[in-house]
């Protein structure tokens, strides 16, 4: 095992999760062995990555935002534009991907043949020799496990005490159901409605990403990407599935007037036609409460 790594358990992995983490860490899964999955879904930010798009081998730049793979769960589809429905299936293509880690999963597969560690791991947890699946099962596992719930939000929901959440988080949670309107695409207790929508970032020019229309070939998805979950999210800047946002506060600008930023949007969620109007003291309070919905791990880099 790799001894510069930190894992969170000690001595050999002996569950599918604990194997599923060391592969996590694993850089000889990309084809140059200079990336891992971890190299863009940072444990210490919730799990995503600190920059706008990723650098993959070679130092090769991605096309999206790295996004968290924490709770993962639950999510009936992955990736921006929903091209995977499993967190088996989404496994593939980091690995896969030209740009990011470039090795085809037979080779990877091979590699880990040759390493006798990994031998005797997967002999002891799976009974057989390394292979796709089993690969992508011990990844999966892993990822099922980075559920988080220990927030001042979640301490809020289980006691009923506003005391727990401050006056403005509180105020900012009543915005955050009504006026903001952030509850018609949020609502699971994910904060993720697991829906695609156009949230008017796509203007058919320099802003010319067209999500899930490029799995779908619906025109209707044209511009529409995977509703994130919102847990952790003040870890996990920068924001939207290009990067474009460096603080929570200018999400909340954005939102508040989407126009002034994309004035010529296509396909756009009526959610999103009017101005929110919120007043200043309206955006502190709303980013108070997402504040809230931080992971006990996570809130050093609050």
């Amino acid at each position: 095992m790799k001894a510069s790594i930190q894992y969170s358990f000690s001595g050999e992995p002996k569950t599918k999760a604990q194997l599923g983490e060391v592969l996590f860490f694993e850089k000889i899964l990309s084809s140059d062995s200079s990336r891992s999955c971890a190299s863009c879904h940072i444990p210490e930010y919730g799990f995503a990555d600190t920059i706008a798009f990723s650098k993959g081998i070679m130092n090769r730049t991605g096309s999206r935002n790295a996004p968290t793979c924490a709770n993962m769960t639950d999510r009936p589809y992955l990736f921006y534009d929903g091209r995977a429905a499993t967190l088996e299936e989404q496994v593939k293509f980091p690995i896969e991907n030209e740009v990011e880690m470039n090795l085809p999963l037979p080779v990877a597969v091979k590699r880990l043949r040759q390493n006798k560690e990994y031998i005797a791991w997967f002999q002891s947890i799976y009974k057989e020799q390394p292979n796709e699946n089993n690969l992508k099962s011990a990844i999966a596992s892993y990822e099922r496990t980075l559920e988080t719930s220990k927030t001042t939000y979640d301490r809020y929901m289980a006691n009923d005490d506003s005391t727990m959440m401050g006056e403005s988080a509180m105020r900012g949670r009543t915005l955050f159901l009504e006026k903001a309107r952030c509850f018609e695409c949020h609502f699971t207790p994910d904060f993720t409605g697991d829906e695609f929508r156009n949230v008017g970032l796509f203007d058919g020019g320099k802003l010319n990403d067209s999500g899930r229309y490029l799995i779908s070939k619906n025109k209707a998805d044209i511009g529409k990407f995977k509703v994130p979950g919102l847990r952790n999210v003040a870890v996990t800047a920068p924001y939207m599935h290009n990067g474009m946002f460096k603080t929570l506060k200018e999400v909340i600008e954005y939102y508040n007037d989407p126009l002034k930023v994309v004035p010529h949007p296509v396909n756009t969620d009526s959610v999103l036609i009017a101005p929110l109007n919120l007043t200043t003291q309206d955006k502190l309070d709303l980013e108070a409460f997402l504040n809230t919905l931080t992971d006990d791990r996570f809130k050093k880099r609050q």
